[in-house]
């Protein structure tokens, strides 16, 4: 039979494991006297709640919960002690030592340890893993090869020095590091776990945690619910005694459960209703500017006419983002021309496409000449599909880009998937042109434009490649001046914007509704909102 791609295996596990003997459809527990729970609404469902192999924001929003890095995210998402209590680097900035709490434990009690984390490390490098968050770790002296399947895992440069020791040799200085020991890639495993289980240890009855939540079940459709970890070491201060996750990716839908208090969070709503939802649902809605940009990937690969920069530029300029921004959205989006967003940290926002001061009926004009150029005329019409998620305003979005190439000539047909679906898609080139939203794992202009490095792997959808750009990143990470650095980096994003690497369309902002009761939300830049900060009243 057919092989599933990696996330959907780990889909098809939890829902034998958990669905097994299950009949109609599962209905929530009510919140037990003298309890605090909180449900939240979430745009899409996790395929997996492995650390190691999660991708997708919605799977870091659960797994944030019940898992902790070596630092964490704090209530405004900046990193804060997590595992480890503190850490000293070496003159060079490449050894780092983090010293770890001595009270930490897994949900099942089993002590944490440095052994843990190295563990974690080796298993997210291990080709069998399959990570597509591998490359994240490439930063670490040996991650690479490992990767690769040319060197052992015991080569990488993580050791524990002793139980409660972890240190990590790099390959070159990183300022960003304990932005990335909060990530979920960087995440501790339970070997013993992993040991007893394998790849099943994710399912309920078998995942143990180390943070401030624990899995309780998973109701595949329709929510996950989580509980205080009792074992967690800050336990004491944990407000929340429960969370239940909800697959909500109808916003319409999910904004009525908030209005009528089936849910107290959505993170998402759809955009062009904010207006209606200000009025109606006052101090509900939030919105801030985020470290993301919503883009289109094409698939250079497999789809001959994307090889041609001609094309790939007429697809590109002949998008109408004025429009996407200010009539189709209205929640504060803003046009991208490039991909790094603006606020990122140690980085001069300059960079931008050549074409962008052109007046979109003078790009729609040469969209048609370089298209004509490439071979494609209204005889001959470059045809493709365009792929997407199935939520309202995806939709919404590709009628829009569908209508602005109709009237350049390309027939377009769209085609929606669950994210799930849709993003294993992506990762196995299952697509020709494909809506992306990229939100940075951490700030730094790194997060972004070593997404299209040539060597990093499924995340680079489009399958861009161009050793100079490759070759300035690599010149990037070995500048210890950050404005140097950022210097590098912005000609880095110039190189791969002349070549069309990707179709940028929008800086996207950070959306949610929040009942007033629920304290300790605190928007941010990287938007995460961890629920052992939350409380409510």
């Amino acid at each position: 039979m057919p092989k599933l791609p990696p996330l959907l295996l780990a889909l098809a596990a939890a829902a034998a494991l958990t669905l097994a003997g299950c009949h109609g459809k599962p209905q929530r527990p009510p919140c037990p006297a003298g309890q605090k729970c909180l449900e939240f609404g979430l745009a899409s469902e996790p395929a997996t709640l492995d650390s190691q192999r999660a991708n997708t924001v919605t799977e870091s929003w659960v797994i944030g919960d019940m898992m902790e890095g070596l630092t964490t995210d704090g209530p405004d998402a900046s990193p804060v002690p997590g595992g480890a209590t503190s850490w000293e680097t070496s003159p060079d900035g490449l050894v780092w030592t983090f010293h770890l709490r001595r009270n930490a434990r897994w949900s099942d009690g089993t002590p944490v340890t440095a052994d843990d984390y190295v563990f974690g490390l080796q298993r997210l490098l291990d080709p069998r893993t399959a990570s597509i968050y591998a490359y994240l770790a490439y930063v670490i002296k040996g991650a690479q090869p490992i990767s690769e399947g040319k060197a052992p895992p015991e080569s990488l440069g993580a050791k524990a020095l002793d139980r409660y020791t972890v240190q990590l040799t790099l390959e070159h200085p990183a300022p960003y590091l304990l932005e990335l020991t909060k990530h979920q890639s960087f995440y501790p495993a339970p070997r013993h776990a992993v040991a007893k289980y394998g790849d099943g240890w994710v399912a309920p009855g078998r995942y143990v945690s180390n943070g401030a939540y624990k899995l309780v079940s998973w109701n595949l459709g329709d929510h996950i619910t989580l509980a205080k970890n009792p074992y967690f070491h800050d336990a004491g201060h944990v407000c929340l005694d429960r969370v239940d996750y909800f697959q909500t990716p109808d916003a319409i839908a999910a904004e009525r459960r908030v209005q009528r208090g089936e849910l107290d969070i959505s993170n998402t709503f759809q955009s062009n209703r904010i207006d209606r939802l200000r009025q109606v649902m006052p101090g509900y809605v939030h919105t801030h500017t985020v470290l993301a940009t919503s883009y289109l990937s094409l698939n250079t690969r497999d789809v001959k006419p994307f090889k041609d920069v001609r094309v790939r530029r007429a697809l590109s300029e002949s998008l109408d983002r004025d429009f996407m921004t200010a009539k189709l959205m209205r929640a504060g989006q803003r046009p991208a021309y490039a991909f790094v967003p603006p606020g990122t940290a140690n980085y001069p926002f300059g960079p931008k496409t050549r074409w962008a001061n052109a007046s979109f009926a003078q790009r729609q004009i040469e969209a048609r000449a370089l298209l004509a150029q490439a071979g494609f005329t209204p005889a001959h019409p470059l045809k493709f599909q365009l792929k997407t998620t199935n939520n309202s305003e995806s939709l919404l979005l590709a009628e829009a880009i569908q209508a602005d190439w109709r009237a350049v000539g390309i027939e377009v047909s769209i085609l929606q998937n669950d994210a799930p679906v849709a993003f294993a898609a992506f990762a196995n080139r299952d697509f020709d042109v494909g809506t992306m939203a990229w939100y940075g794992d951490f700030n730094d202009p790194m997060t972004f434009l070593g997404l299209l490095k040539s060597d990093v792997g499924a995340q680079n959808y489009g399958d861009y490649r161009n050793p100079a750009y490759d070759a300035l990143l690599g010149e990037a990470d070995r500048e210890p001046d950050a404005s140097r650095r950022g210097q590098i980096l912005a000609r880095a994003e110039q190189i791969m914007l002349d070549d069309e690497g990707i179709a940028p369309l929008f800086y996207t902002v950070g959306r949610a509704l929040v009942d007033p009761r629920i304290t300790g939300w605190v928007d941010n830049s990287e938007n995460w909102h961890r629920t052992r900060w939350l409380c409510r009243r």
